[in-house]
This record gives structure tokens, C-alpha cells and sequence, in this order.
């Protein structure tokens, strides 16, 4: 009875993460990624009555009929969904929280010839993209996502977004405050930073963003030194040399956010 209702489960979430699902019997007869999900939970039954010989037959069934293997060690939670599936592969000692999607060509591989614990653990709601690898006894945080054809060799932490070889946090959700901060720049100045935020994936931008917003900050506090030591009777502002740059849109947007810097100041003044 726990069987069919798992198998219920199964096709629900498929309806949940898949749009292309029109109806149950589509689902039940035309999604191998099911398919290899049933013939686990009976070979992993078998495993752990120790008839090894037997649950290893039946998933190399399996993986003949879906081209998705999973060892029969593997231990997978519920509402598990392999969508396409085609050369999928899980390891015996992979570790599965429910909810969880894989696409197709992932590899939760080991890294070591010796027993024990040597394959990745996925918590709740994880979702990883086609073609990634992740290898070893490694940890991937609840609900956090590995972008396709990334190779994941360190723990991921919870609500992060990791892409590339390796892999390396392109989104992170406790990344908030320096989110907010950047968009209060971006309006203070008049434009965004090239659009490069915190949460790009590309880690050669983000290193650019931050350089930007560092010099943001010090145009910032050189207007204020010139404004003091103008008021003390100095005059180093003129002394600046203007950056020459020919783009009309950019100079009038510069203009513009330069006004705004000063009606700012002026509210916070009066």
C-alpha cells in the first residue's frame, strides 16, 4: 500500500515541475525517470534484505530500459523526480531528502576506491541542472541549486546558487543586505552597475561589480572633501581632471544623478 502511494506522490510532483505533463496516463507510461524511481524502491528493498545479487540484476534492468542507473544502495526520499533521465547515475552510498529534481546526465559520483560513505547527500527541495557533476562524500544544503554542466566537489550551503568548474556560489539567499545596498547606489547614481549585481553568475563580473561599487564610494567621499575644503577656502575641486567621455546619454544621466546627489543632500541638511 506505501508502495502505490509513493507512486502516486511520484506522479503528482511531476505535474508540479514539469509543464509539458498533459495527463496521468502520459506521465504513468512515457516518463522513464519514474520508471527508474519504482524499480529502485523494489531494488533497495532487496538490498536491504541483503539479496545483493538480485537488486543489483533488477537496476541493471533498469538502467536497460531507462538509461538511468542507481545503485541499489542508494537511499532516496520521497517525490523524487528525474526529468528526460537519459545517463543519469547515483551512487551506493548517495543520500536523497524528498522533493528533490535531477535533469539529465548527472553524476552523483565518488572520488575514493575505499568503503564507506563516498557518495553526495542531497537535502530537501535540491535541484540540480543537466550534465553536473557532484563527487564525494560532500553536502548539498536544502533547496540549493547546481547549474548545469557544473562540477560540485565541496559542500554547497542551503539557498545557494553554485555554476562552473568547479563550482562556485553565483546566488547565495542570505546575500540580502549587499543586494539592497547595490540598488540604493544604482539610484542614487543613475544607473545600475553595468547590471552586475550580486546575485551574476559570472564570478569575473561580480569581482568587477564590487570594484565598481568601491568606486562609487570614493567619488563619493572625494565630492565631500571638496565641498569642506571649499568652505575652509580651498579650491583642489577644479584641480580634477574631468573624465573625457564622448557618449551623450551617459554625460546627461551623469548630470542628472549629480542633481539628485545635491537636492539629497540639501533635504538631509535642512
Amino acid at each position: 500500500m506505501a508502495f502505490f502511494k509513493g507512486m502516486k506522490e511520484d506522479i503528482a510532483s511531476v505535474f508540479d515541475r514539469d509543464p509539458a505533463a498533459r495527463n496521468t496516463m502520459e506521465v504513468l507510461f512515457h516518463y522513464p525517470g519514474l520508471h527508474a524511481i519504482w524499480f529502485h524502491r523494489i531494488s533497495h528493498k532487496l538490498w536491504t534484505w541483503k539479496l545483493y545479487w538480485l537488486a543489483r540484476f533488477l537496476s541493471n534492468v533498469a538502467r536497460w530500459l531507462t538509461g538511468i542507473e542507481i545503485h541499489p544502495g542508494a537511499k532516496i526520499g520521497r517525490r523524487f523526480f528525474i526529468d528526460h533521465g537519459m545517463g543519469v547515475v547515483i551512487g551506493e552510498t548517495a543520500e536523497i531528502g524528498d522533493d528533490v529534481t535531477l535533469y539529465h546526465g548527472v553524476t552523483l559520483g565518488g572520488t575514493s576506491w575505499h568503503k564507506g560513505k563516498r557518495h553526495p547527500t542531497l537535502k530537501d527541495g535540491v535541484v540540480i541542472g543537466a550534465g553536473a557533476k557532484v563527487l564525494g562524500p560532500l553536502t548539498v544544503g536544502q533547496q540549493a541549486r547546481i547549474g548545469s554542466n557544473a562540477v560540485v566537489v565541496r559542500d554547497v550551503p542551503e539557498l545557494t546558487t553554485v555554476v562552473g568548474i568547479p563550482a562556485r556560489v553565483a546566488k547565495s539567499g542570505i546575500d540580502k543586505e549587499t543586494s539592497e545596498r547595490r540598488e540604493k547606489m544604482a539610484r542614487e547614481y543613475g544607473f545600475d552597475a553595468y547590471a552586475i549585481s550580486a546575485d551574476n553568475p559570472d564570478p569575473v563580473a561580480t569581482a568587477i561589480g564590487r570594484m565598481l561599487d568601491h568606486v562609487q564610494v570614493l567619488d563619493t567621499k572625494v565630492a565631500d572633501l571638496c565641498q569642506a575644503i571649499n568652505k575652509l577656502g580651498g579650491d583642489v575641486c577644479g584641480e580634477i581632471p574631468e573624465v573625457d567621455v564622448d557618449d551623450v546619454d551617459f554625460l546627461e544621466e551623469t548630470e542628472r544623478a549629480a542633481e539628485r546627489r545635491t537636492h539629497h543632500k540639501e533635504q538631509d541638511n535642512s
